[in-house]
């Protein structure tokens, strides 16, 4: 499996698990969804150190990020 195949389906089992254990987060995430659309994928070398692992997942999920999200998905909605 490729990288992008194994973190889809992580996030897709991890995520029904949760709504299904505790259905309330759902009311309580940012549209509802409980991963970001993008993930970080690094081998073990030069640029996979845990600082910058750290400052990836520091940034996820913000409000910030959640409305470029939005703003990306209206626009596209126009072209």
């Amino acid at each position: 499996m490729s990288a992008a195949q194994i973190i889809k389906t992580v996030k897709n089992i991890t995520a029904k698990e949760i709504y299904k254990r505790f259905p309330e987060v759902k009311e309580k995430l940012w549209g509802g969804q409980f991963w970001s659309d993008g993930y970080y994928v690094s081998t073990v070398g030069q640029h996979g150190n845990e600082k910058v692992i750290q400052e990836y997942v520091k940034k996820q999920g913000t409000e910030k990020e959640y409305e470029q999200l939005l703003k990306q998905e209206q626009l596209d909605l126009f072209e």
